[in-house]
C-alpha cells in the first residue's frame, strides 16, 4: 500500500510539472491573452478537471512560472565563491545569470513578458526581489568598501537588470557572428558601477 502511494504521488508531481512546463512553452509563444488553459491542459496531456485542481486560473498558474523561475534566479549566486574579491564574485554572477538565461530562453521571454504586468502579484513581485538580495547585499558591501558607486541600490540594480535584458535580447536576435562579446559585456557593466 505504501508502495502505491508513492507512484499516485510522483504521478501527482509530474502532472503538475507537465501543466508549468506546456503552459510556460504557450505563454511564451502564443502570449497571455491567446493561450486559454484548455490548450495549456491538452498540450500537458491532462484534463480540464485536473488543470483546476492544481490552478483556480490562468493567473495563478502564471504567478507560480514566475516565482519558479525567480527561485531558480536565486540559486545561482550560491555557486559564486563569496571568499572571492567584490570584483570577481560581481562579475561570475553576472556571468552565471546571463549563461542561465541563454541556457533558458523560454524563461526570459516569459519575464519580458510579464516582469511588468498586472497579472504577476505584488506578493509574488516581493518574493520575487529575494533572486537579487545577495547581489544587493554584495554591491552593499562593495559601497561600504568604496568599490561600487555610492547611489541608491535601487537603481544599481535597474542598471544591472537593463544590462542583462540588452546582451540577452542581443543575443537572441543576432546572428553568431555578430553577437557580443559576454566578458566584454560583464566588464562594461562592472566599469559602470565601480567607483
Amino acid at each position: 500500500m505504501e508502495y502505491s502511494f508513492q507512484v499516485v504521488y510522483i504521478c501527482t508531481v509530474n502532472k503538475k510539472e507537465a501543466i508549468l512546463k506546456a503552459a510556460l512553452e504557450l505563454l511564451v509563444e502564443k502570449g497571455v491573452h491567446n493561450t486559454p488553459m484548455s490548450e495549456i491542459a491538452k498540450a500537458a496531456g491532462t484534463g480540464m478537471g485536473t488543470i483546476y485542481n492544481y490552478f483556480a486560473n490562468k493567473e495563478i498558474l502564471i504567478n507560480e512560472i514566475y516565482i519558479g523561475i525567480r527561485a531558480q534566479e536565486e540559486t545561482l549566486f550560491l555557486e559564486v565563491s563569496t571568499d572571492q574579491p567584490v570584483k570577481t564574485q560581481f562579475e561570475r554572477y553576472l556571468t552565471t545569470i546571463i549563461e542561465f538565461f541563454i541556457n533558458q530562453p523560454a524563461y526570459f521571454s516569459f519575464l519580458q513578458q510579464l516582469e511588468a504586468s498586472p497579472i504577476i502579484t505584488e506578493e509574488n513581485r516581493v518574493k520575487g526581489k529575494k533572486s537579487v538580495e545577495m547581489v544587493a547585499v554584495l554591491l552593499k558591501s562593495g559601497q561600504q568598501d568604496r568599490i561600487i558607486k555610492n547611489i541608491d541600490l535601487d537603481e544599481i540594480l535597474i542598471f544591472i537588470g537593463g544590462a542583462i535584458s540588452s546582451y540577452l535580447k542581443q543575443y537572441f536576435n543576432t546572428s553568431k557572428e555578430k553577437q557580443t562579446s559576454l566578458k566584454n559585456h560583464v566588464r562594461m557593466v562592472w566599469d559602470g558601477i565601480k567607483d
